[in-house]
């Protein structure tokens, strides 16, 4: 047992690993503090501080034998990267999104400039003495010619259409689009007797003769200064622009009530509806072989172009690449119109012509035997009340329509 600091006996550890608690603090050989109890009443820093004392320095090994110092490793952001990865995606997708307006406004842009260059162009609006001032409405002559141009000597053997050199009206039509109130065309007879400026007294279809001296600007005049309308656009189509157009829209079904066969236009179709191509709908519209001959043909003529324009702004031809754009390159490069018009110009009439049009012919009076042949005179009434209606911008009466 030895005596503590506190006069309790403390036991000693012995060897056999007991506890002496007498022997926990050790008393200097100088018989000072044991350097235990010395620690328990050393003052603290603060106490040093607060005392005035001076802040103990802590030594530095010298330099040469301090250990290296350790880089505090990255650590790995996880956050950081997540934001760059959004913000690379938001760049991607902005981007692509301007790339896809430029696709979107671009292309249509360059293709329609192109499209629109294809146009063959003609002087046929000029401007003369005495024509109709603007009107209310919209009226385009739609011309279909027997130009052979682009057709080859096996085309025209094949389509019958012969070999005459230079090119006639083989269809004449206005297509009248009022300002309000429902379209019309109207088919002109070829043989309608009128006044033609240079050349006098004829058939309408002689205006067009460039054997005459006429040609499309002789043509409008003489519609004009007959009928008091004046037009307002041009657009002229020869045999092989027609034949390429119906191909390209993959042909134009038609139900004729009877069979008709012509071997004069390459005719020979059964009744009911069947597919026309190109070669037999081009017969179609110019066969005469029927009871009426040249009044039936402007009827199914009428008939046709509407089919025809109904099929070509169809939603089945408009998205189908394989068939709009055989379309817009064939049409284009076969239109004929007036220097003033675009293919904005041919769209309106497309749309025009959509929207259920009435079809009518200019009413007629008579078909007298005249020095220059069978002649078609109109009915002065029912073709005044017509006329009256177009100069006004109204949609053509009931009464002066023509079956």
């Amino acid at each position: 047992m030895v005596d503590a600091p506190d006069g309790r006996n403390r036991r000693r550890r012995g060897a056999s690993g007991d506890e002496d608690r007498t022997a926990v603090f050790r008393r200097p050989a100088d018989g000072g503090m044991p350097e235990e109890i010395e620690k328990l009443y050393r003052p603290s820093r603060s106490e040093q501080r607060s005392a005035g004392g001076a802040r103990p320095t802590r030594r530095m090994p010298p330099a040469e034998d301090a250990p290296p110092r350790r880089r505090r490793p990255r650590t790995y952001d996880g956050g950081g990267r997540k934001r760059r990865e959004r913000e690379a995606r938001r760049r991607r997708r902005r981007t692509i999104l301007v790339l896809a307006l430029v696709v979107l406004l671009v292309v249509p842009t360059v293709f329609y400039l192109w499209a629109d260059s294809r146009l063959q162009r003609i002087e046929a609006l000029p401007d003369y003495e005495g024509r109709p001032e603007d009107q209310p409405g919209t009226t385009y002559m739609i011309v279909g010619s027997d130009s052979r141009e682009g057709l080859t000597d096996e085309d025209m053997q094949d389509l019958r259409t012969g070999d005459a050199e230079g090119k006639r009206t083989d269809t004449i039509m206005v297509l009248y689009v009022p300002d309000s109130g429902k379209p019309s065309i109207i088919s002109v007879p070829r043989d309608s007797y009128v006044t033609i400026p240079g050349i006098g007294d004829n058939k309408i279809n002689a205006a067009f003769s460039e054997t005459l001296g006429g040609g499309p600007s002789t043509l409008v005049q003489t519609f004009e200064q007959a009928s008091g309308v004046r037009v307002d656009h041009y657009v002229e189509i020869g045999f092989s622009g027609f034949v390429d157009i119906v191909d390209a829209v993959g042909g134009v079904e038609m139900c004729p009530e009877e069979p008709m066969e012509d071997p004069k236009a390459g005719l020979d179709i059964e009744a009911g509806c069947q597919e026309f191509d190109g070669s037999t709908a081009l017969g179609y519209v110019r066969t005469r072989a029927s009871a009426r001959a040249d009044l039936d043909r402007i009827q199914r003529q009428r008939e046709f172009f509407s089919a025809l324009i109904s099929k070509a702004t169809s939603p089945g031809t408009l998205i189908n690449p394989f068939r709009s754009v055989p379309l817009v390159t064939e049409g284009t490069e076969t239109f004929t119109v007036d220097e003033g018009d675009h293919l904005s110009d041919l769209g309106g009439m497309a749309l025009a012509m959509r929207d259920s049009p009435a079809t009518t012919a200019i009413p007629v009076g008579s078909t007298p035997t005249l020095g220059v042949g069978s002649v078609v005179l109109w009915d002065e009434t029912r073709s005044e009340e017509m006329f009256s209606a177009m100069q006004a911008g109204e949609e053509i009466p009931e009464s002066a329509m023509q079956e």
